[in-house]
């Protein structure tokens, strides 16, 4: 099976940075996909940022100009630099890696965004 490891998260001040990894390992053909989904307690999970296996990025709307993915793919490994935080940044990130044609969620970190 996969297992997808995430690192990077913590407590960090409003207009701080973080830099999340994920590395994905075990039983692995192709990741074509790798993203970052965030989630509050009573809310659905949403696209955080996303990059494929070509380098093609999608970001949401509240982090655009302030995050950016990245991926190094020999490693299957997806980054997520995060700039100029703000409180409602706060959430549990989680990695998403998608095959073909299963795809992998990894257990979550938490980052919190406080003064």
């Amino acid at each position: 099976q996969v297992q997808l490891v995430e690192s990077g998260g913590g407590l960090v001040q409003p207009g701080g940075s973080l830099r999340l990894s994920c590395a994905a390992s075990g039983n692995i053909f192709h990741i074509y996909v790798m993203g970052w989904y965030r989630q509050n307690p009573g809310k659905q999970r949403e696209l955080v940022a996303r990059i494929t296996d070509g380098g093609s990025t999608n970001y949401a709307d509240s982090v655009k100009g302030r995050f950016a993915i990245s991926r190094d793919n020999a490693k299957n490994t997806v980054f997520l630099q995060m700039n100029n935080l703000k409180p409602e940044d706060t959430a549990v990130y989680y990695c998403h890696a998608q095959g073909s044609p299963l795809g992998y969620w990894g257990q979550g970190t938490q980052v919190t965004v406080s003064s």
